[in-house]
């Protein structure tokens, strides 16, 4: 009964900071809150069992920013977030790469009215998304 209840709270708990509740595969990471305040999920990419990559934007800045996160910290492992706009060129991408035991990032990046191509990986596992998270 316990575990219920505590995951009654979570999830209470992750209403009432989002506005909405995302309901995940049980592999997949959850949302550190790394881009802080005013940064709200906008879309996500599962990055195989390892974890997650969010993307989130800024209403009041126009800026997003992208974390991954793994599902289970551990020893450090190489991991990668990175962020740009779609029209730019790859060597103009935000990103955060290096060894890490629980995310990369956050990267930020001004990208209102653009559409943005982002990606994660983790110790050999990975994803993007382009063309996305328009306006």
């Amino acid at each position: 009964m316990r575990a219920l209840r505590r995951v009654a709270v979570a999830a209470a708990v992750a209403l009432a900071a989002t506005g909405f509740l995302v309901v995940s595969p049980a592999h997949a990471a959850v949302y550190n809150g790394a881009c802080g305040a005013g940064y709200n999920i906008v879309n996500s990419l599962e990055i195989g069992n390892s974890g997650t990559t969010f993307l989130t934007y800024n209403n009041a800045n126009g800026y997003n920013c992208a974390v991954t996160v793994r599902t289970t910290p551990g020893a450090p492992v190489e991991m990668v977030v990175g962020l740009k706009r779609s029209p730019d060129g790859p060597n103009e991408a935000v990103q955060d790469a290096g060894m890490y035991t629980t995310y990369a990032g956050p990267v930020y990046l001004y990208a209102a009215g653009t559409c943005v191509d982002w990606f994660g990986y983790i110790d050999g596992d990975n994803e993007h998304a382009n063309g996305t998270n328009c306006g």
